[in-house]
């Protein structure tokens, strides 16, 4: 029998509602459904009846875990929202319940006072609309009262924080070397600022991932279950070498599944370890006004490699981004070269007599100017611009 514990393996998935998706999705996991059902789960045109089918359909169309769980939670909240107003049946939701649901969603305050963000409304909206394209799709419903909602326009924001080499150097020499976890601990602290990796790929990974001859890793089902291979610095490797000849041996309590990254019991490293292990080494580390986790690394490896001239097509195909979009955020963080250019160009960054010498014959021309300006003005926001009279 295997010593990993199934409800450790799956990291997010240990939660008390993980349960309540589907028999057969509770099945591959090893435990028993709890979760007491909403409404009547005995009407086959009940909300309950048609939420459990649509989730085991996800899960037959192979969809992943978070995917699946993120329905289920936005799909049930509804479900609660319509049952305290009388509705118990997917064919009795309508397009104006719909839109009231939304306006719900955004003056609902959180217990801090706080509202959600656009973001988190759209994750609650955008399952419901896969469910009723779903069930009109199966003839569950006769149309779909979910067609035409429109999600709430999310904010693209930057990364909060991101480290200098400086203060990424301060992190790494806060593990306790002296100790085996702490030369676990700074493996995978180098790794993650080696890798860019997600914390969720790190926890998968296994021994046979590694390639020393070729200094890479192979991530396995990442996301998206997209595999990929991703290359890993001499001194991560170094470290990594270490960890596997001195510390793991170990910490391993037979038999041996391979799992990479052990914790002290022998079981692999869980998500929230993952996450406390590495925001307190970069709370020890006292940065100024810099807080961060697991996927701070990830923010500072993007931004480091396109500050030292890395293509960003390659800084893509290392982080795993299936659309470029995701990876020009790190040309919004980067400033050192826009920096160049302003010192450069900007009358007001320095005397005339200190102006680079090779930009004055680059001055646009008064066509190029007008063309520049166009183009401003087709990127602007429509809601930056003025009402005409």
């Amino acid at each position: 029998m295997s010593r990993v514990n199934p409800k450790r393996r799956q990291g997010n998935w240990h939660r008390p509602d993980a349960d309540a998706i589907i028999p057969a999705l509770a099945a591959t996991r090893g435990v028993a459904r709890t979760r007491e059902p909403i409404g009547d789960p005995g009407d086959p045109r009940s909300l309950e009846r048609h939420i459990g089918e649509f989730l085991e359909w996800s899960t037959v169309r192979g969809f992943s875990h978070h995917t699946i769980s993120s329905r289920e939670v936005a799909c049930r909240r509804f479900h609660e929202w319509l049952l305290e107003r009388g509705v118990t049946r997917t064919g009795e939701v309508t397009k104006p319940m719909l839109d009231r649901y939304q306006r719900w969603l955004f003056h609902y305050r959180k217990p801090n006072g706080q509202p959600l963000t656009f973001l988190t409304q759209k994750n609650r909206l955008m399952p419901l609309r896969q469910f009723f394209s779903w069930a009109t799709k199966t003839n569950r419903i006769l149309y779909n009262p979910a067609a035409d909602i429109e999600m709430p326009r999310v904010e693209h924001r930057l990364p909060k924080h991101v480290l200098s080499i400086e203060e990424v150097e301060r992190v790494m020499t806060q593990p306790d070397l002296t100790t085996p976890l702490g030369i676990r601990d700074r493996a995978i602290l180098e790794l993650f600022y080696a890798t860019g990796m997600r914390r969720g790929e790190l926890m998968r990974l296994r021994i046979f991932d590694v390639d020393v001859d070729r200094r890479a890793i192979r991530i396995n089902q990442a996301k998206g279950k997209k595999d990929r291979v991703v290359p890993i610095t001499q001194r991560a490797l170094a470290w990594l070498l270490r960890y596997l000849g001195d510390v793991r041996p170990r910490l391993a309590i037979g038999p041996d599944e391979g799992v990479l990254f052990l914790a002290v019991d022998g079981e692999p490293m869980a998500l929230n370890r993952l996450t406390v292990l590495a925001s307190r080494y970069v709370a020890a580390a006292e940065i100024d006004g810099k807080t961060g986790s697991c996927h701070l690394f990830r923010h500072t490896m993007a931004t480091l490699l396109l500050e030292g001239g890395a293509d960003i097509r390659h800084i893509q195909a290392i982080l795993g981004h299936a659309d470029l979009a995701s990876t020009e955020i790190y040309t919004r963080v980067s400033v050192q070269a826009l920096c160049a250019v302003v010192d450069a160009c900007h009358p007001g960054a320095a005397n005339a007599p200190n102006r680079d010498p090779g930009f004055d014959d680059e001055a646009p021309t008064p066509a190029e100017l007008a063309e520049l300006l166009a183009a401003l003005d087709t990127e602007a926001d429509p809601d930056d611009k003025e009402a005409p009279p």
